[in-house]
């Protein structure tokens, strides 16, 4: 089942002046349980894609489905409340509260869903179990290192059990252990738990643990190819 269904989009920057085609007439269906990587050179519409793919930014024309739900001329209020139920986000930047721990962080969504403290609390420390890092709870993102910093943003993600995760390039700041073990718990996540995962990413270490590849340039897919593991 498509969880993700995008219909000839195009995107458009700066129309009014010298027009910049980010994305130009992309079709792309994502089914449930995919692990697929989007990649290409940089300025080839990855993470407008995702950011399309996500609520995050509107598309110039086309059409977006989230599980069957179009999202393309939702307002601004509805769209804000759909992304907060059904879609998790990595970041490369990580993303997180600073004066908020480690747990509040992975908990914040949930209390914007106005879940209460009881469930918080659990959902939360499964979630920092899960990642392996239930001993840093109680610490401030400044105390963690960064592949630590980014397992929170993973855990973060799931805490609403979204319908899918998008990662915008969120190895980008790992070192290569800290990328390995990140991917294993995205990995084990997709195979144990059917966790779907689109990322954008021009790192080799992700496209390389990728069951599927969509290739974007100069804002268009050029090819897209389904690895056998």
């Amino acid at each position: 089942m498509s969880i993700i269904q995008a219909q000839n989009v195009k995107k458009t920057y700066n129309a009014d002046t010298i027009p910049v085609h980010a994305l130009n007439d992309v079709t792309l269906n994502v089914e449930e349980g995919e692990f697929t990587a989007i990649v290409g050179p940089s300025g080839c519409g990855k993470t407008t894609l995702l950011n399309i793919l996500g609520g995050l930014d509107d598309a110039t024309l086309g059409h977006v489905e989230i599980d069957g739900t179009s999202i393309t001329q939702m307002s601004d209020s509805d769209l804000i409340d759909f992304r907060l139920h059904h879609i998790g986000f990595v970041f490369q930047a990580y993303n997180l509260i600073p004066v908020l721990t480690t747990k509040e962080n992975v908990e914040f969504i949930m209390l914007l869903q106005k879940q209460d403290e009881k469930t918080r609390d659990a959902r939360g420390m499964e979630l920092l179990t899960e990642m392996g890092i239930a001993d840093k709870a109680d610490k401030r993102p400044s105390e963690l290192s960064g592949g630590q910093q980014q397992r929170v943003a993973v855990a973060r993600a799931l805490a609403s059990k979204p319908k899918f995760v998008l990662a915008d390039e969120p190895t980008a700041n790992l070192d290569s252990q800290s990328t390995k073990d990140l991917l294993d718990i995205m990995l084990r996540l997709n195979e144990e738990e059917g966790i779907t995962f689109v990322f954008s990413t021009h790192d080799q270490r992700v496209i390389d643990r990728a069951k599927r590849i969509v290739y974007l340039d100069d804002g268009k897919i050029v090819n897209d190819v389904t690895v056998k593991k």
